[in-house]
Protein backbone atom coordinates (compact mmCIF):
# COMPACT_ATOMS: atom_id res chain seq x y z
CA UNK A 1 0.00 0.00 0.00
CA UNK A 2 0.93 3.43 -0.43
CA UNK A 3 0.23 6.33 1.75
CA UNK A 4 0.98 9.96 1.34
CA UNK A 5 1.04 11.64 4.28
CA UNK A 6 0.55 15.82 4.65
CA UNK A 7 4.39 16.38 7.04
CA UNK A 8 4.22 20.11 6.67
CA UNK A 9 4.47 20.81 10.03
CA UNK A 10 7.46 18.54 10.38
CA UNK A 11 9.55 22.02 10.85
CA UNK A 12 13.12 21.27 12.34
CA UNK A 13 13.76 22.63 15.64
CA UNK A 14 10.06 23.94 16.04
CA UNK A 15 8.13 21.48 16.66
CA UNK A 16 4.88 22.22 18.74
CA UNK A 17 1.69 19.90 19.79
CA UNK A 18 0.76 19.26 16.55
CA UNK A 19 4.14 18.53 15.13
CA UNK A 20 5.27 16.15 17.84
CA UNK A 21 1.83 14.43 16.95
CA UNK A 22 3.35 13.90 13.60
CA UNK A 23 7.11 13.39 14.29
CA UNK A 24 6.44 10.12 17.19
CA UNK A 25 3.53 8.64 15.56
CA UNK A 26 4.62 8.60 11.86
CA UNK A 27 7.86 7.58 13.10
CA UNK A 28 6.53 4.44 14.70
CA UNK A 29 4.26 3.27 11.99
CA UNK A 30 6.93 3.88 9.35
CA UNK A 31 9.07 1.82 11.34
CA UNK A 32 6.88 -0.88 12.14
CA UNK A 33 5.68 -1.06 8.76
CA UNK A 34 8.26 -1.97 6.56
CA UNK A 35 5.71 -3.23 4.18
CA UNK A 36 4.45 -0.15 3.16
CA UNK A 37 5.56 2.44 1.27
CA UNK A 38 5.04 6.22 2.79
CA UNK A 39 5.05 9.59 0.90
CA UNK A 40 5.51 12.99 2.92
CA UNK A 41 4.60 15.77 1.45
CA UNK A 42 6.93 18.84 2.52
CA UNK A 43 5.88 22.71 1.69
CA UNK A 44 9.62 23.56 1.93
CA UNK A 45 12.79 22.03 2.26
CA UNK A 46 12.93 18.97 4.98
CA UNK A 47 15.45 17.59 7.27
CA UNK A 48 17.00 14.08 6.65
CA UNK A 49 15.66 13.55 10.14
CA UNK A 50 12.53 13.37 8.67
CA UNK A 51 13.11 10.66 6.73
CA UNK A 52 12.36 7.91 9.72
CA UNK A 53 13.70 4.97 7.19
CA UNK A 54 14.08 3.96 3.79
CA UNK A 55 10.04 3.17 2.93
CA UNK A 56 9.81 6.88 3.23
CA UNK A 57 9.61 8.80 0.05
CA UNK A 58 9.88 12.96 0.46
CA UNK A 59 8.47 14.95 -1.76
CA UNK A 60 8.63 19.04 -1.66
CA UNK A 61 6.27 21.27 -3.22
CA UNK A 62 5.14 24.78 -3.00
CA UNK A 63 3.62 27.16 -2.25
CA UNK A 64 4.56 27.47 1.29
CA UNK A 65 1.04 26.54 3.10
CA UNK A 66 1.56 29.24 6.08
CA UNK A 67 -1.50 31.40 5.49
CA UNK A 68 -5.62 30.60 4.33
CA UNK A 69 -5.20 31.39 0.95
CA UNK A 70 -1.93 28.46 0.42
CA UNK A 71 -4.19 26.20 2.79
CA UNK A 72 -6.42 26.11 -0.43
CA UNK A 73 -3.77 26.07 -3.27
CA UNK A 74 -1.39 23.34 -0.85
CA UNK A 75 -4.32 21.26 -0.33
CA UNK A 76 -7.06 21.89 -2.85
CA UNK A 77 -4.58 22.28 -6.08
CA UNK A 78 -1.49 20.61 -5.21
CA UNK A 79 -2.14 17.67 -3.22
CA UNK A 80 -4.59 16.17 -5.48
CA UNK A 81 -1.96 16.66 -8.27
CA UNK A 82 0.58 14.35 -6.41
CA UNK A 83 -1.33 12.06 -5.12
CA UNK A 84 -2.08 10.72 -8.76
CA UNK A 85 1.70 11.33 -9.43
CA UNK A 86 2.70 8.68 -6.54
CA UNK A 87 -0.36 6.78 -6.95
CA UNK A 88 -1.31 6.49 -3.61
CA UNK A 89 -4.09 4.33 -1.99
CA UNK A 90 -5.06 6.79 0.69
CA UNK A 91 -3.99 9.88 2.24
CA UNK A 92 -3.25 11.04 6.01
CA UNK A 93 -3.46 14.52 7.29
CA UNK A 94 -2.66 14.37 10.73
CA UNK A 95 -3.10 18.49 11.29
CA UNK A 96 -6.55 19.22 10.67
CA UNK A 97 -6.74 20.11 6.71
CA UNK A 98 -7.45 17.77 4.01
CA UNK A 99 -8.42 18.01 0.62
CA UNK A 100 -11.78 18.15 -1.14
CA UNK A 101 -10.55 17.63 -4.82
CA UNK A 102 -9.48 14.00 -4.51
CA UNK A 103 -11.82 11.32 -3.76
CA UNK A 104 -8.79 9.05 -2.64
CA UNK A 105 -10.15 7.19 1.32
CA UNK A 106 -8.68 9.91 3.79
CA UNK A 107 -8.07 10.21 7.28
CA UNK A 108 -7.87 13.34 9.18
CA UNK A 109 -6.46 13.63 13.02
CA UNK A 110 -9.10 17.04 14.44
CA UNK A 111 -6.59 17.76 17.57
CA UNK A 112 -9.08 20.05 18.37
CA UNK A 113 -11.46 22.59 17.55
CA UNK A 114 -10.54 26.08 19.42
CA UNK A 115 -10.89 28.03 16.81
CA UNK A 116 -14.87 27.27 17.21
CA UNK A 117 -15.03 28.27 20.91
CA UNK A 118 -12.47 30.82 20.86
CA UNK A 119 -12.99 32.64 17.46
CA UNK A 120 -11.38 35.98 18.82
CA UNK A 121 -8.09 34.64 19.27
CA UNK A 122 -7.55 34.05 15.94
CA UNK A 123 -6.75 36.12 12.67
CA UNK A 124 -10.11 36.93 10.90
CA UNK A 125 -8.46 35.02 8.13
CA UNK A 126 -7.96 31.54 9.43
CA UNK A 127 -11.18 31.61 11.57
CA UNK A 128 -13.16 32.49 8.68
CA UNK A 129 -10.92 29.38 6.62
CA UNK A 130 -10.83 27.11 9.99
CA UNK A 131 -14.51 27.56 10.26
CA UNK A 132 -15.73 27.98 6.55
CA UNK A 133 -13.81 24.17 5.86
CA UNK A 134 -13.49 21.90 8.78
CA UNK A 135 -16.58 21.22 8.90
CA UNK A 136 -16.41 19.99 5.43
CA UNK A 137 -13.52 18.07 6.22
CA UNK A 138 -14.98 16.43 8.76
CA UNK A 139 -18.17 15.19 6.89
CA UNK A 140 -16.05 13.88 3.70
CA UNK A 141 -13.07 12.13 6.15
CA UNK A 142 -13.69 8.68 5.90
CA UNK A 143 -11.87 8.36 9.52
CA UNK A 144 -11.50 11.32 11.90
CA UNK A 145 -9.40 10.91 14.82
CA UNK A 146 -8.33 13.12 17.70
CA UNK A 147 -6.51 13.18 20.89
CA UNK A 148 -9.31 12.49 23.74
CA UNK A 149 -12.34 11.99 24.50
CA UNK A 150 -13.46 15.24 25.08
CA UNK A 151 -12.19 16.33 21.73
CA UNK A 152 -14.72 13.42 20.00
CA UNK A 153 -18.01 14.71 21.58
CA UNK A 154 -17.12 17.73 20.54
CA UNK A 155 -16.72 16.98 16.82
CA UNK A 156 -19.60 14.95 17.19
CA UNK A 157 -21.90 17.40 18.32
CA UNK A 158 -20.76 20.43 16.86
CA UNK A 159 -20.18 18.60 13.35
CA UNK A 160 -23.28 16.69 13.31
CA UNK A 161 -20.84 13.73 13.44
CA UNK A 162 -21.48 9.97 14.02
CA UNK A 163 -19.14 9.06 16.98
CA UNK A 164 -18.91 6.12 15.44
CA UNK A 165 -16.52 7.30 12.29
CA UNK A 166 -14.20 9.06 15.27
CA UNK A 167 -11.15 7.39 17.01
CA UNK A 168 -8.97 8.72 20.28
CA UNK A 169 -5.21 8.56 19.90
CA UNK A 170 -4.47 10.28 23.27
CA UNK A 171 -1.25 12.00 22.79
CA UNK A 172 1.90 10.55 24.65
CA UNK A 173 4.77 12.22 25.88
CA UNK A 174 8.83 12.59 24.81
CA UNK A 175 11.46 10.55 25.95
CA UNK A 176 13.30 12.67 27.74
CA UNK A 177 10.88 13.85 30.05
CA UNK A 178 11.64 12.24 33.37
CA UNK A 179 11.78 12.11 37.41
CA UNK A 180 15.37 13.89 37.64
CA UNK A 181 18.12 13.89 40.60
CA UNK A 182 18.22 16.36 43.29
CA UNK A 183 21.36 17.31 41.91
CA UNK A 184 20.40 17.99 38.42
CA UNK A 185 17.12 20.16 39.70
CA UNK A 186 19.31 22.24 42.13
CA UNK A 187 21.71 23.19 38.88
CA UNK A 188 18.91 23.97 36.58
CA UNK A 189 17.43 26.38 39.83
CA UNK A 190 19.99 28.07 39.72
CA UNK A 191 20.13 28.78 36.01
CA UNK A 192 16.62 29.52 35.54
CA UNK A 193 15.44 30.66 39.00
CA UNK A 194 18.06 32.36 40.98
CA UNK A 195 18.56 29.14 42.89
CA UNK A 196 14.82 29.08 44.32
CA UNK A 197 11.76 26.64 43.57
CA UNK A 198 9.55 27.96 41.05
CA UNK A 199 5.95 26.98 39.35
CA UNK A 200 6.89 26.26 35.22
CA UNK A 201 4.64 27.09 32.90
CA UNK A 202 5.14 25.39 29.24
CA UNK A 203 3.34 26.71 25.54
CA UNK A 204 2.95 29.18 22.67
CA UNK A 205 2.20 32.08 24.28
CA UNK A 206 -0.94 33.58 23.09
CA UNK A 207 -4.21 34.80 24.57
CA UNK A 208 -6.06 31.11 24.60
CA UNK A 209 -3.38 29.90 27.02
CA UNK A 210 -4.23 32.39 29.33
CA UNK A 211 -0.82 33.92 30.56
CA UNK A 212 -2.60 37.43 32.18
CA UNK A 213 -4.39 35.45 35.08
CA UNK A 214 -1.47 32.95 35.90
CA UNK A 215 0.81 36.41 36.20
CA UNK A 216 -2.23 38.18 37.87
CA UNK A 217 -2.13 34.88 40.42
CA UNK A 218 1.37 34.53 40.81
CA UNK A 219 0.91 38.18 41.64
CA UNK A 220 -1.58 37.67 44.68
CA UNK A 221 0.31 34.18 45.44
CA UNK A 222 3.40 36.53 45.89
CA UNK A 223 1.70 38.96 48.23
CA UNK A 224 -0.07 36.10 50.65
CA UNK A 225 3.04 34.52 50.78
CA UNK A 226 6.59 34.98 52.18
CA UNK A 227 8.42 33.17 49.53
CA UNK A 228 11.00 32.73 47.53
CA UNK A 229 9.11 31.22 44.68
CA UNK A 230 9.84 32.19 41.18
CA UNK A 231 7.73 31.70 37.87
CA UNK A 232 9.53 30.40 34.68
CA UNK A 233 7.68 31.03 31.07
CA UNK A 234 8.79 28.92 28.75
CA UNK A 235 7.88 29.48 25.06
CA UNK A 236 8.03 31.91 21.83
CA UNK A 237 5.55 34.61 21.47
CA UNK A 238 3.17 33.53 19.10
CA UNK A 239 0.08 35.95 18.53
CA UNK A 240 -1.74 38.92 20.19
CA UNK A 241 0.92 39.33 22.82
CA UNK A 242 1.07 42.91 22.80
CA UNK A 243 -0.62 42.96 26.69
CA UNK A 244 1.25 39.91 28.01
CA UNK A 245 4.02 41.87 26.90
CA UNK A 246 2.57 45.03 28.79
CA UNK A 247 2.03 43.07 32.16
CA UNK A 248 6.00 41.75 31.97
CA UNK A 249 6.86 45.25 32.28
CA UNK A 250 4.27 46.86 34.66
CA UNK A 251 3.49 44.00 36.96
CA UNK A 252 4.00 43.71 40.47
CA UNK A 253 6.89 41.42 41.47
CA UNK A 254 7.96 41.37 37.69
CA UNK A 255 11.78 40.21 38.77
CA UNK A 256 10.21 36.63 39.79
CA UNK A 257 9.28 36.14 36.74
CA UNK A 258 11.45 34.73 34.80
CA UNK A 259 10.89 34.44 30.99
CA UNK A 260 12.95 31.14 29.47
CA UNK A 261 11.69 31.63 25.48
CA UNK A 262 11.40 28.66 23.22
CA UNK A 263 14.11 25.97 24.35
CA UNK A 264 14.29 22.63 22.52
CA UNK A 265 12.76 19.62 24.31
CA UNK A 266 16.30 18.48 25.96
CA UNK A 267 16.29 21.58 27.78
CA UNK A 268 12.54 21.91 28.23
CA UNK A 269 12.19 18.34 30.08
CA UNK A 270 14.92 20.28 31.99
CA UNK A 271 13.01 22.85 33.34
CA UNK A 272 10.04 21.07 33.73
CA UNK A 273 10.79 18.08 35.41
CA UNK A 274 12.65 20.49 37.85
CA UNK A 275 9.66 22.63 38.64
CA UNK A 276 7.61 22.96 42.27
CA UNK A 277 4.58 22.56 39.93
CA UNK A 278 3.13 22.81 36.35
CA UNK A 279 0.61 25.73 35.90
CA UNK A 280 -0.92 25.66 33.12
CA UNK A 281 -4.19 27.12 33.27
CA UNK A 282 -5.09 27.35 29.46
CA UNK A 283 -8.87 28.31 28.32
CA UNK A 284 -8.94 25.21 25.95
CA UNK A 285 -7.24 22.31 25.00
CA UNK A 286 -7.86 19.46 22.87
CA UNK A 287 -4.94 17.75 24.92
CA UNK A 288 -2.80 19.64 26.76
CA UNK A 289 0.60 17.88 26.28
CA UNK A 290 3.00 20.04 28.74
CA UNK A 291 0.25 18.17 31.25
CA UNK A 292 1.34 15.01 30.50
CA UNK A 293 5.09 16.16 30.05
CA UNK A 294 5.09 17.16 33.82
CA UNK A 295 3.41 14.18 35.09
CA UNK A 296 5.67 12.05 33.50
CA UNK A 297 8.61 13.88 35.42
CA UNK A 298 6.57 13.35 38.41
CA UNK A 299 5.99 16.81 38.90
CA UNK A 300 2.18 17.72 40.07
CA UNK A 301 0.35 20.10 37.70
CA UNK A 302 -2.56 22.94 38.54
CA UNK A 303 -5.14 22.73 35.40
CA UNK A 304 -8.15 24.16 33.97
CA UNK A 305 -10.92 22.55 34.74
CA UNK A 306 -11.86 22.73 31.26
CA UNK A 307 -12.19 21.11 28.13
CA UNK A 308 -9.35 17.74 27.95
CA UNK A 309 -7.67 18.97 31.33
CA UNK A 310 -9.21 17.30 33.79
CA UNK A 311 -8.82 14.04 31.32
CA UNK A 312 -5.07 14.27 31.30
CA UNK A 313 -3.84 15.66 34.74
CA UNK A 314 -6.95 13.20 36.49
CA UNK A 315 -5.76 12.32 40.23
CA UNK A 316 -2.03 14.39 40.08
CA UNK A 317 -3.79 17.19 39.04
CA UNK A 318 -5.42 20.20 41.50
CA UNK A 319 -8.23 21.93 38.87
CA UNK A 320 -8.88 25.43 38.65
CA UNK A 321 -11.22 28.08 36.68
CA UNK A 322 -9.47 29.39 34.50
CA UNK A 323 -11.29 32.67 34.37
CA UNK A 324 -10.52 33.50 37.93
CA UNK A 325 -6.93 34.80 38.72
CA UNK A 326 -8.02 34.42 42.58
CA UNK A 327 -8.71 30.69 42.35
CA UNK A 328 -5.42 29.99 40.12
CA UNK A 329 -3.83 31.42 42.87
CA UNK A 330 -5.79 30.04 45.76
CA UNK A 331 -4.61 26.51 44.21
CA UNK A 332 -0.77 27.66 44.49
CA UNK A 333 -1.03 28.53 47.79
CA UNK A 334 -2.70 25.34 48.67
CA UNK A 335 0.19 23.41 47.05
CA UNK A 336 2.82 25.29 48.49
CA UNK A 337 1.79 24.72 51.87
CA UNK A 338 0.32 21.45 51.60
CA UNK A 339 3.41 18.94 51.41
CA UNK A 340 1.22 16.37 52.31
CA UNK A 341 -1.59 17.16 49.17
CA UNK A 342 1.99 17.68 46.70
CA UNK A 343 3.27 13.89 47.78
CA UNK A 344 -0.36 12.00 47.01
CA UNK A 345 -0.23 14.43 43.30
CA UNK A 346 3.01 13.07 43.02
CA UNK A 347 2.68 9.75 43.81
CA UNK A 348 -0.55 9.30 41.25
CA UNK A 349 1.91 10.51 38.34
CA UNK A 350 3.29 7.25 37.48
CA UNK A 351 -0.81 5.86 37.01
CA UNK A 352 -1.74 8.38 35.05
CA UNK A 353 1.26 8.66 32.82
CA UNK A 354 0.57 4.77 31.78
CA UNK A 355 -2.40 6.10 30.07
CA UNK A 356 -0.84 8.22 27.74
CA UNK A 357 2.26 6.34 25.45
CA UNK A 358 3.37 7.31 21.93
CA UNK A 359 3.43 3.74 21.52
CA UNK A 360 -0.77 3.35 22.07
CA UNK A 361 -0.98 6.79 20.36
CA UNK A 362 0.68 5.37 16.78
CA UNK A 363 -0.90 1.61 17.33
CA UNK A 364 -4.61 3.89 17.36
CA UNK A 365 -3.67 5.89 14.28
CA UNK A 366 -2.55 2.78 12.52
CA UNK A 367 -5.91 0.84 13.28
CA UNK A 368 -7.81 4.02 11.75
CA UNK A 369 -5.77 4.03 9.02
CA UNK A 370 -6.73 0.75 8.29
CA UNK A 371 -10.71 1.26 9.18
CA UNK A 372 -10.21 4.11 6.47
CA UNK A 373 -9.11 1.86 4.00
CA UNK A 374 -11.75 -0.73 5.04
CA UNK A 375 -14.34 -1.34 1.99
Amino acid sequence: MRIAVNTRLLLKGKLEGIGWFTHETLKRIVLRHPEHDFIFFFDRPYDEDFVFARNVTPVVFGPPARHPVLFYIWFELRIPYFLRKYKADMFLSPDGLMSLSTKLPSCVVMHDLAFEHYPEHLKASHKYFYQKYSPRYAQKARRIVTVSEFSKSDIAARYKISPEKIDVSYNGAHEEYKPLRWEEKEAVKKQYADGCEYFVFAGALHPRKNILNLLKAFVLFKKRQRSNMKLVIVGRLAWNYKEIEEMRLTMPFKDEVKWAGYLDVNELARVTGSAYALVYASLFEGFGIPILEALQCNVPAIVSNTSSMPEVGGDAALLVNPHSAEDIAQKMELLYKDEALRAKLIAAAPRQVEKFTWEKAADRLWESMMKCMAP
